[in-house]
């Protein structure tokens, strides 16, 4: 079989894309552009209003590209509504991820591969944000056990790989038996030689004091890089968004991460436009960000969720209102993060070479290498320079 795999939204989607390409790979199909493609599998994102209409989009084009393939539609919209999916053309079957990734201990290394592999430790998710609904679409949140990803992350190892970034839906939740993500961090710290770890989207809550010390005194092999999720900077707009924290508690955990990492990357997700904003809320989170020194803000206008408690209200902002705030934090966005590129200058980070001549730093900067360097490969390099577009030059 010749298959497609299109992959949308967050990085647990793309680890588990690429688990799907490397099932089907093992079991002698062949991966091919979408035109040429007898099967064009799609992994759907469903988060907010936009993301749902990049799915149908998505599924449509593939439809119109090539006239003879089966489309298979899996992920959080298909769970959502797998209905519409399945009225919109009979080539069309939406089936379960587990069915896609069940079956096969193939490893994601190789060309067609990234050289930071993303190891899903956890899905699924206890909260329930206003505007969101991953909760439903995931379902209740659960983790692997740790025998199984110390397994699977010593297999990465003996491949070749270098990084490896822990994801999950609610990565800070994970919890198997009677260890937590921070045990799991120790366990796989001491299971391996020298791979780093990066630790994807964590929220505020889950970042405790044992989670600081580690990766304070990990020497890099737990990269000193953070995203954590800000969403808004004002406790207002925190409480309606039923996110469990008040900026005061944020701003003190930037205060505490600072103080122990003063190496410190951290960027954010942040929401502008939720209903009810005003202006002063609105420059609360612009104040919160410059607080922060955030180093990439990952910024979003309000989208409707269809099914959520936030599309129900009332009082939604004016779209050319939520468009003004959004350019202006992308402003700020970029401010921000050509500030922490140049106090990087001079410095020495371990790169990650991902392409001849490129790199990411363990700040999570695009870095220009010396095209000889093996890819894959993790080098300490000297941060000698940084662009307008903030990719910096070792």
């Amino acid at each position: 079989m010749k298959f497609h795999v299109v992959n949308l939204g967050c990085k647990v989607n793309k680890a588990e894309s690429d688990a799907i390409t490397a099932n089907l790979l093992a079991q002698g199909n062949s991966l091919v552009g979408e035109e040429e493609a007898d099967t064009i599998i799609i992994n759907t994102c469903t988060v907010t209003g936009d993301a749902e209409k990049k799915t149908r989009k998505a599924v449509r084009h593939a439809l119109r590209e090539n006239l003879h393939a089966s489309v298979i539609v899996t992920g959080c919209a298909a769970v959502i509504d797998p209905g519409f999916y399945q009225g919109l053309d009979p080539r069309i079957s939406v089936v379960q991820k587990d069915k896609l990734t069940r079956g096969s201990d193939a490893l994601r290394v190789g060309e067609l591969f990234p050289q930071r592999v993303s190891v899903k430790v956890q899905d699924g998710c206890n909260h329930a944000c206003t505007y969101c609904i991953v909760h439903i679409a995931r379902g209740k949140a659960w983790s692997r056990p740790l025998d199984e990803i110390r397994s699977e992350v010593r297999a990465l190892e003996a491949a070749g790989i270098h990084e490896v970034m822990l994801s999950g839906i609610d990565l800070g939740s994970y919890s198997y038996e009677s260890s937590h993500l921070d045990d799991l961090l120790e366990l796989l710290l001491e299971s391996t030689d020298e791979m780093r770890f990066r630790i994807s989207s964590i929220e505020p809550c889950s970042i405790s004091d044992r989670t600081i010390d580690l990766m304070a005194n990990a020497q890099g092999r737990i990269c000193r890089h953070l995203h954590v999720p800000l969403q808004a900077g004002s406790s207002k707009v925190l409480s309606e968004m039923n996110r469990p924290y008040n900026a005061a508690f944020y701003g003190k955990l930037v205060d505490r991460l600072y103080a122990a990492m003063p190496e410190l990357s951290l960027s954010t997700d942040i929401i502008v436009g939720f209903p009810g904003e005003t202006d002063d809320d609105y420059h609360e989170t612009l104040k919160m960000a410059k607080h922060a020194r955030f180093s990439k803000i990952h910024a979003f206008r309000y989208s409707m969720r269809e099914g959520t408690p936030a599309a129900a209200r009332s009082d939604q902002i004016d779209p050319r209102i939520k468009e003004q705030r959004l350019r202006t934090l992308f402003d700020l966005a970029d401010e921000l993060r050509l500030r922490d590129a140049q106090r990087r200058i001079g410095t020495i980070e371990e790169i990650l070479i991902e392409q001849p001549g490129i790199g990411t730093s363990e700040s999570y900067f695009r870095v220009e290498v010396p095209a000889d360097l093996q890819v894959g490969s993790l080098v300490p390099l000297s941060l000698t320079a940084v662009d307008s577009s903030c990719i910096m030059r070792a």
